[in-house]
């Protein structure tokens, strides 16, 4: 089989800015917030908690009905006083979470729909610790970004038969991903667009976890074999890093509203986003 041929791929979508790939759920956004769905953000610490609040605007702006934010207590006297729907749970001395963080992280993602791992958690071996728990006792949807990719490749056991988890990740993330769950393909920087197609569309035939990735002006949305590419207007496309805090904010919005279909909803969360 070649890699490079994909003329005939059943497996690949593609989808303009201009042009929605699945317009009824463009057409069916929930009408009132009670039925938008609750989103749980995590993340922050002591040195960084921007990424918190900009996934709080942007799941706002996706339409999401109600939206939580959770970060150590580390930082409560900073960003208490200031902070919306703000809950703040047990912190390390170093000011990120701590392991005694895992009963308030349970709580509440049952109160939520989805959660949102934002990033900005620091490096500790307690929050690995937490993180790597909490994966294993909540059962529900998560969608991660930023630093909490580097956990996961790191302890790439902790996602592998977890269902219900979408990647956002950048492509040297993704190579680390594909390398830890010793995957026989190569991701690299100059590879072309069919063949980082045809890997995702062979890695997440096997593997269960959902991935959306930034590669050569595309976002690229990969479940379950299915892949999407959304072609970005040169204008439109992302700068600096926050793109994956904005997409996946989005991502994680569209998902909890659309929770049976979300290769559909994920692919109409980048046209969106």
């Amino acid at each position: 089989m070649s890699y490079n041929t994909l003329v005939d791929a059943t497996h690949w979508f593609k989808q303009t800015v201009d042009k929605p790939l699945f317009e009824d759920l463009l057409w069916s956004r929930p009408e009132t917030k009670q039925s938008a769905g609750k989103l749980l953000i995590i993340g922050g610490n002591s040195f960084g908690f921007s990424a918190v609040g900009n996934a709080y605007a942007q799941a706002l702006k996706a339409g999401v009905g109600d939206a939580r934010v959770l970060l150590p207590q580390s930082i409560k006297k900073v960003v208490g006083p200031i902070l919306v729907n703000g809950e703040f749970a047990p912190s390390t001395p170093s000011g990120s979470f701590s392991q005694k963080a895992l009963d308030t992280w349970l709580e509440l993602s049952g109160w939520s729909d989805g959660v949102l791992l934002a990033g900005e958690i620091g490096r500790n071996s307690e929050t690995a610790i937490l993180l790597e728990s909490f994966l294993a006792k909540f059962s529900g949807q998560v969608t991660a970004t930023k630093d909490v990719i580097e956990y996961i490749t790191a302890q790439p056991k902790i996602v592998q038969s977890r269902s219900n988890t979408t990647l956002v990740l950048s492509i040297s993330q993704l190579q680390r991903l594909f390398s830890t769950f010793k995957s026989p393909r190569h991701i690299s920087y100059t590879m072309g667009l069919p063949d980082l197609v045809d890997a995702l569309h062979d890695f997440t035939q096997t593997n269960v976890t959902n991935i959306v990735v930034k590669h050569l002006e595309n976002m690229i949305v990969a479940v379950n074999g299915k892949i999407s590419t959304t072609k970005l207007e040169k204008e439109n496309s992302p700068i600096n890093d926050l793109w994956c805090v904005n997409l996946a904010s989005h991502v994680a919005v569209w998902w909890l509203q659309n929770p049976t279909n979300p290769f559909e909803a994920m692919t109409s969360s980048v046209k969106e986003s």
